[in-house]
């Protein structure tokens, strides 16, 4: 159960990520592959390292493929260039069992890592603080005075308090 609990938290998280997230996981979730390469080199367990390093190999083609060589011009060719170069490096890691390939595309890939984390964060900031600056420049609704009149039914205390609008917005 806690599996499915797990799993179904995992697909909520990607579903609702942005593309800045979603760069940012892809980029841990390589790094988290190699990490588990260099576990299995460490084991001698050749299966795991070649599981690990094969979804290595699958989240940087993935990377590769969905870069915008139109619009992202030099940024985009130069990250082009950096994922080849680690695919071939990745290749050195089953062909030879090298850690040193595993560690240095981990050395390459990290910084890319938190630069993504770090505009993932801004992104989600941006958000929220459009969020608020819509909730805020939103007219209050308007509560219609009730006349004070002195009669032995009883008032409601809340009569006279705005009413909730029902948008609920949580950061």
């Amino acid at each position: 159960m806690n599996e499915r609990a797990a799993q179904t938290y995992k697909n909520q998280q990607v579903n609702t990520a942005s593309p800045a997230k979603m760069v940012f996981m892809l980029f841990e979730k390589t790094l988290s592959c190699l990490q588990e390469a260099l576990r299995a080199i460490e084991d001698k367990d050749i299966q795991r390292r070649c599981n690990a390093n094969c979804k290595a190999q699958e989240l940087i083609a993935h990377l590769s493929n969905t870069l915008d060589m139109d619009q992202g011009g030099e940024i985009a060719a130069n990250l082009e260039r950096l994922y080849t170069h680690c695919m071939i490096r990745l290749m050195d890691v089953d062909r030879h069992n090298s850690a040193d390939a595993a560690n240095e595309v981990i050395r390459l890939l990290t910084p890319l890592r938190d630069s993504w984390a770090a505009l993932a964060d801004k992104s989600e900031d941006d958000m929220r603080q459009a969020i608020m600056a819509v909730q805020q420049s939103q007219p209050r609704p308007q509560t219609q005075p009730v006349p004070h009149q002195r009669s032995h039914a009883s008032t409601d205390e809340n009569q006279n308090r705005p009413r909730p609008s029902g948008l609920s917005i949580s950061a």
